[in-house]
């Protein structure tokens, strides 16, 4: 330190500090932790070099960092001045020495703070390294001092600086006014870029864009880059689609794909169906599928062709476009196909696109769920039912094939059937489930009886009934059925499905049935009755007569010697040689032929031979009454 009556030099090893103008005649200077310490004349003139014992001097402690005087103060006759252990000792002429103290940092600040210092207060607490939070009061005490003067723009300043140690809804309170919604604005921004807003703080940020109609200021804030956005998104959507501001709101939720609020503000707030179906086209499977089970009925309602073209898409093998917000969705191939079954409530008032819907999905893949095929069947019968004559016939194909498949549920489309009277829809459905009964008793209901009988020549081999059924059901008919009556009576009696008696007592409840209908019938049943009996008789009288031819064989066997006089071999018909085999039934083998064996090279057991040989005997053996033999 070089000290001169008008400056004071400070010099470092290698070069030279600064320099602080101070004037007087320095009669002592030192450096002590940052404080310059200087002892001077009371009195200023510079002519006066010599220190009478009268004269007092004037001590001055610099706070060079924070440029302000620590310390000030007139001692009488100092002769020297220590800095050790922490402290400033002043040792004056009379004896006596002063310790200066250093004041701790609090008590600094809050004597800076009485004076509304708070400049100097901040960089103290600076030099001295406080902590955060002690700088975040010192910038709240400041704001507050400057909030009091009516300086709000200072305030808002100080304020800004507090933010991650004050309560934020401290300012907030002390800026609602509308006359200070400036101030309020700078202080949401600066803890929005902090990121330690919530969404009421960005609600309250939009609102006052909205009411300032600041569009640049809001614009800047909504179009920021994706790394500085600090709001909540969500919250942020809400509040601009409440104000109006659905141009602003649609950008944020495509840009930071928010697909359901983009969906929501195109479709309810802007009516824009095109642009909403555009995008649904170009998000991954899952919420595209989502999003038309969503807003499938509105989209339908208003761009028929196009919601149905995606629905297609949907259904068979979904890719979103490319120019998808969801790139990475693009990378990943995969089998998109949603079930087509699930959007046919979207079709509710638009039948023609339902009906063209269902018939691509059957075209594309005919395995679709059974849902498809019974939608599809019910649309082609309802068409059926109103359609004039000139097409009739083709649309009733058309529901034939669908029957045709066997995708299609069965008591699902009998119910359909039923409910349009297809009849023939019906018919193929009773015989595909082998239902003939039903097919029997829907002939009768319509009084079809020449189709009771075809019905009956048909299905008459799988269930025999079916001719008892018509039996009854003509019978039952007051009308005149002469001939139906006649010709099922003929095919019962030629298959002999009924006895004779229930056929009777089954007639006997038409009154128009005269014994006219049954007399050929009966006719012809005792006819064959008495034919079978006449046969019955004969067969009778013959099995007697061979009866008891049998019994004089088997009595003359018992009682009376066989002779046996074949000469000839009942096998070879070569004649007979000894030894010979002889049975009670009369015929007659060479031994030799009998119990002939023969061992095959290579074998160890005998192998018969001659299988026609052996049979043979065996049927003449059961052909005799005694099964022993002779043996000569």
């Amino acid at each position: 330190i070089v000290a001169g009556d008008d400056c004071v030099y400070l010099y470092q090893p290698d070069e030279r500090g600064p320099c602080f103008a101070f004037d007087g005649h320095k009669l002592l200077t030192h450096w002590h932790r940052g404080y310059l310490l200087q002892l001077t004349h009371n009195n200023k003139s510079p002519s006066n070099r010599q220190t009478s014992p009268s004269e007092k001097h004037i001590l001055n402690i610099y706070d060079l960092d924070n440029k302000f005087i620590a310390y000030s103060a007139a001692f009488d006759d100092v002769i020297d001045v220590l800095a050790e252990w922490g402290s400033f000792y002043v040792l004056t002429r009379d004896r006596t020495l002063y310790m200066l103290q250093e004041k701790d940092t609090q008590t600094k600040l809050e004597m800076l703070f009485k004076k509304n210092l708070f400049v100097m207060a901040i960089n103290l607490a600076k030099s001295q390294h406080l902590d955060n939070d002690g700088l975040s009061e010192i910038f709240r005490q400041y704001g507050d001092h400057l909030y009091v003067k009516g300086d709000h723009d200072g305030a808002i300043q100080q304020y800004i600086r507090t933010i991650g140690k004050l309560e934020p809804s401290y300012v907030i309170r002390k800026f609602l006014d509308a006359q200070r919604i400036h101030n309020l604005t700078a202080y949401l921004q600066a803890l929005h870029r902090q990121s330690l807003a919530n969404a009421d703080h960005t609600t309250l940020l939009l609102n006052c864009y909205t009411k300032l109609k600041d569009s640049s200021k809001l614009e800047e804030f909504i179009k920021s880059n994706e790394s500085e956005v600090h709001f909540d998104v969500e919250i942020a959507i809400k509040v601009l689609r409440q104000a109006g501001y659905h141009s602003h709101a649609v950008f944020l939720a495509e840009r930071h794909m928010h697909h359901e609020w983009y969906l929501k503000i195109q479709l309810e707030d802007l009516k824009n169906y095109q642009e909403a179906l555009r995008y649904i086209g170009r998000l991954p499977f899952d919420q595209a599928e989502s999003n038309m089970k969503r807003y499938g009925k509105i989209l339908m309602h208003h761009v028929p062709e196009s919601s149905t073209i995606l629905l297609k898409r949907l259904c068979t093998d979904y890719h979103p476009n490319k120019d998808s917000a969801d790139r990475d969705s693009l990378d990943r191939p995969a089998e998109n196909k949603a079930n087509p079954e699930e959007f046919i409530p979207v079709f509710a008032n638009n039948p023609r696109e339902l009906r063209a819907f269902l018939e691509h999905m059957i075209e594309v893949d005919p395995f679709s769920p059974e849902g498809v095929y019974d939608t599809l069947l019910e649309l082609r019968l309802q068409d059926w039912a109103h359609e004039q004559d000139p097409g009739k016939k083709v649309l009733q194909e058309a529901a034939l094939s669908l029957l045709r498949s066997d995708n299609t549920v069965f008591d699902k489309a009998l119910v359909l059937c039923q409910m349009h009277n297809f009849k023939e829809g019906v018919l193929y459905l009773y015989e595909k489930g082998k239902l003939y009964q039903q097919i029997m008793h829907y002939h009768m209901q319509n009084e079809e009886y020449g189709k009771v009988v075809e019905a009956c020549k048909r299905y008459g081999d799988s269930e025999v009934c079916l001719w008892e059924q018509a039996l009854g059901y003509f019978a039952r008919k007051e009308e005149n059925c002469k001939a139906y009556i006649s010709e099922v009576l003929q095919h019962i009696d030629e298959n002999n499905l009924m006895p004779p008696l229930l056929v009777v007592q089954t007639l006997a409840h038409n009154s128009t049935a005269s014994l006219s209908v049954i007399k050929d019938y009966l006719i012809n049943k005792l006819e064959r009755e008495t034919q079978q009996i006449e046969e019955d008789e004969r067969k009778i009288r013959q099995y007697r007569e061979e009866t008891a031819h049998l019994r004089a064989e088997i009595q003359e066997l018992k009682t009376c010697a066989k002779i046996f006089q074949k000469t000839k071999c009942s096998m070879c018909n070569s004649p007979l040689e000894l030894p010979s085999v002889h049975f009670l039934c009369g015929h007659s083998f060479h031994q030799h032929i009998w119990h002939f064996k023969s061992v095959a090279e290579g074998q160890k057991s005998d192998t018969p031979l001659l299988h026609g040989l052996f049979s043979y005997i065996l049927f003449c053996i059961l052909d005799c009454v005694n099964s022993s033999y002779v043996y000569v």
